[in-house]
């Protein structure tokens, strides 16, 4: 017993420490725009989780595909059922690390690269992007814009839609993480 109680306390201790370099951001933003000769689709969501470890600099998010809001419902419908699958694939996901110097303890704006693994639709691509890294106070906020290719995620765009739904599309991603 008194050896489980050990084990347990280490682990607790490991954590904490950890979790000081981890931060996570429960409401990030993620919103996309697709360009269209026909018609432009936006939506966003608020849902998106996201993580930081500032000593390894690496960065995830996890994205409830049908969270996303449009401004018709019947946009949104489509995006779910016929586009991305929502029910078969729940959650877009990318998992990256950050190049560039940060100092965590120091206001300022940090551009930096963004290297890491996007699945979508259950397709995983490689994205290297531009980011910003704003330290302020007991914030850090994260910024990147952006392109996706649908069909690098076997997205299929219909023959008979192909004027109302761009080939690529802009996204938008932002995060703000809460030093503690």
């Amino acid at each position: 017993m008194i050896r489980w109680l050990i084990v347990f306390f280490v682990i607790v201790l490991c954590v904490e420490a950890e979790a000081q370099a981890l931060l996570i951001d429960r409401e990030s933003r993620v919103s996309f725009f697709s360009e269209a000769p026909l018609e432009n689709i936006s939506a966003v969501t608020k849902q998106a989780a996201s993580a930081l470890d500032t000593v390894t600099y690496e960065i995830a998010f996890r994205v409830p595909i049908s969270s996303f809001e449009f401004r018709k419902q019947l946009m949104r419908e489509h995006f779910n059922e016929t586009y991305l699958a929502s029910d078969k694939f729940p959650y877009a996901r990318f998992g990256g690390k950050i190049s560039g110097h940060i100092d965590w303890n120091s206001d300022g704006t940090y551009p930096v690269t963004v290297s890491g693994n996007l699945e979508i639709h259950g397709v995983r691509k490689f994205y290297t992007t531009e980011a910003v890294v704003t330290v302020k106070g007991a914030l850090i906020t994260a910024v990147a814009q952006f392109k996706v290719k649908v069909a690098d995620h076997g997205i299929e765009i219909p023959r008979l839609v192909i004027k109302n739904i761009a080939e690529v599309v802009d996204v938008d991603v932002s995060a703000t993480y809460r030093i503690q």
